[in-house]
């Protein structure tokens, strides 16, 4: 009789499992399904067609739109910005992120402080930043240009978002400033974790503070470090508030990027058909290198456990 009672419990058991893990799984499927495969099938559907906004049956092209993309100069140039955005907008702020977290891991009194005073920037909207580094940037009220000035640096003073050739490096400077709190914040509570014993045996054995950091430190916290650099590189190919805000794109396309042009031809030429092909182009781009570096950063973190 015992055993009679017993047997169903296994089973049962299962089947309570299995009903958690769907209802924990549940909401988090449908908001993928409502905000992302939805709206990428529907991208799907105007890429192929010559859509203007206002006609109810718009003309079916088919693969127009992805052949216009390598004959666009436009956005081959918007392209190139993206690399320059990912490649200065990524090793700036995690190369200034991982110093200053180091800089700031021995610091016990007002360690608070700092966390709070690194990652306010983050946390401020991008609207709020662009315009007010706007404001420092201004050509003749700016407070960039008058400190320049102040300092007998008057020849260097210019119109930063008016010029071609420094606009893009402008913006650039003010997004790195944005961003760089939130890997100084996320290193910094990696460090926490690091293993002080394995850093001292290497002091004592001679290192420098370029070698533990290399040999010790980072390799502890690679998982974390892949992460930052994954949301970071994400970030940089999907870019657009802040440069909508400053530039708009502009002086003369100079800080056009992906998302400002796909904004533009979507709702300022009405031409959302292209618009949503370079969208889908920004997802093509973004989307396997967040994958590679997601797998990699669970490898490592498995390795790390001994899994």
């Amino acid at each position: 009789m015992s055993i009679a009672n017993r047997s169903p419990a296994p089973a049962v058991t299962r089947r309570a499992q299995a009903r958690l893990g769907v209802a924990l799984v549940l909401p988090v499927m449908i908001m993928v399904v409502a905000f992302f495969l939805i709206p990428l099938v529907n991208a799907l559907y105007y890429s192929v067609v010559d859509f203007n906004g206002i006609n109810p049956n718009p003309d079916f092209v088919g693969l127009a739109n992805f052949e216009r993309l390598f004959t666009d100069p436009k956005m081959a140039h918007a392209l190139g910005n993206n690399i320059t955005w990912i490649i200065v907008g990524t090793i700036s702020p995690m190369v200034i992120g991982l110093l200053v977290a180091m800089l700031l891991w021995s610091v016990q009194r007002a360690s608070v402080v700092y966390r709070v005073l690194f990652f306010l920037p983050y946390v401020l909207p991008g609207v709020a930043i662009g315009i007010v580094w706007g404001w420092i940037y201004d050509p003749v009220n700016g407070l960039l240009n008058q400190l320049l000035r102040a300092m007998g640096l008057g020849d260097l003073a210019r119109g930063w978002l008016g010029e071609p050739d420094v606009a893009i490096y402008a913006v650039l400077v003010t997004a790195i400033w944005a961003g760089t709190g939130f890997a100084i914040v996320i290193f910094l509570s990696a460090l926490r974790n690091v293993d002080i014993e394995l850093v001292e045996a290497a002091r004592i054995d001679g290192a420098n503070s370029l070698q533990r950091l290399w040999f010790i430190v980072l390799p502890q916290i690679m998982p974390v470090f892949l992460m930052v650099l994954t949301l970071t590189l994400v970030g940089g190919f999907s870019v657009f508030d802040i440069i909508f805000i400053m530039t708009g794109g502009g002086p003369a396309d100079a800080t056009e990027v992906l998302g400002t042009y796909a904004y533009s031809n979507a709702f300022q030429l009405s031409d959302i058909g292209y618009g949503t092909t370079l969208a889908l182009l920004i997802t093509v781009l973004s989307v396997p290198v967040a994958v590679l570096l997601n797998r990699l950063q669970r490898k490592l973190s498995l390795q790390g456990t001994g899994a």
